[in-house]
C-alpha cells in the first residue's frame, strides 16, 4: 500500500495538523512538489481533485481528500486516535474545534501586520482558550484531553500550544499544566521524531509568502488577480 501524498505549500498553515495527525499515528507520508506557480493549482482544480477549489489535499488509499477538519477525522477514525466510545469521540470534537478555533489566531502572520495579530492573541485569543485548556488538563487523570490516550485534540492542541511557545511565549504565564501539557505531548518518540524531522515547516516568512500568493495568483492584498 503506497503511502498517502500530501499537496500543499512548502509551510504549515492549514495542513500541518495534517502532517502532526500522520506523525502521531505513525504513518510515513511523503509530499508532492510545493506548490508555487497557478499553474500546479489549475492543474489539480482541471483534474477535479479539488472539491472546493482549495487545498490540501490527501491522496490516501485510492481517495481525494480534502477539507482539513474532515481529513483529520478520516486519519483519527483509521488510526485509533478518535476516543474509544461515542461520548470520547463527541468530546474530542469539541476539544479539537476550539484548537482550530484557538489556531486562526495565528495563520495570519507574514500575510497581514503581525503586530496587529500579537494585539489580538494577546487580547482575546490567550485569554479565551488558555484558561479553558488549563482546566480540561488539570482534571485529567491520565494526561491526555479525552480518556487515557492520545487522540485529534491532544495533536491539535499541541500544534497550537506551539504557535504560542513561538509567537507569544509570555502566554504561558498562569498555565503551569499546559506548559507542561505541551512539552509532555511534544515529547512523545512519534512527536518528537516528527518536530525535529525535515518535514516539519519553517514558520511563515517573506520567502513562503511569496510562494503561496503566487501559487494561488494573488496580488500583495491575497485577493485573487
Amino acid at each position: 500500500m503506497s503511502p498517502p501524498v500530501l499537496h500543499y505549500f512548502n509551510g504549515r498553515g492549514k495542513a500541518e495538523s495534517i502532517r502532526l495527525m500522520l506523525a502521531a499515528a505513525g504513518v510515513q507520508f511523503t509530499e508532492a512538489a510545493f506548490i508555487t506557480e497557478p499553474g500546479q493549482m489549475e492543474k489539480l482544480r482541471k483534474n477535479g481533485d479539488l472539491l472546493f477549489q482549495q487545498v490540501p489535499l490527501l491522496e490516501w488509499d485510492g481517495k481525494k481528500l480534502v477539507q482539513t477538519a474532515a481529513i483529520l477525522r478520516h486519519i483519527a477514525r483509521k488510526c485509533g486516535l478518535y476516543g474509544k466510545n461515542e461520548d470520547e469521540m463527541l468530546q474530542i470534537d469539541i476539544l479539537t474545534e476550539g484548537t482550530r478555533d484557538f489556531l486562526g489566531y495565528f495563520l495570519g502572520f507574514s500575510f497581514a501586520d503581525d503586530e496587529q495579530l500579537l494585539q489580538g492573541i494577546r487580547k482575546m485569543g490567550l485569554p479565551r482558550y488558555m484558561p479553558v485548556y488549563e482546566k480540561v488538563v488539570s482534571e485529567s487523570k491520565s494526561g491526555y484531553l479525552v480518556g487515557d490516550a492520545l487522540s485529534m485534540a491532544d495533536v491539535c492542541l499541541l500544534e497550537v500550544l506551539l504557535q504560542v511557545q513561538e509567537r507569544t511565549p509570555e502566554g504561558f504565564d498562569g498555565y503551569p499544566k499546559l506548559k507542561e501539557y505541551k512539552e509532555r505531548i511534544s515529547s512523545l518518540p512519534k512527536m518528537a521524531a516528527y518536530l525535529k524531522g525535515p518535514q516539519r515547516k519553517r514558520p511563515n516568512d517573506a520567502q513562503y509568502v511569496k510562494e503561496v500568493r503566487n501559487g494561488l495568483n494573488w496580488d500583495t492584498n491575497n485577493k485573487p488577480k
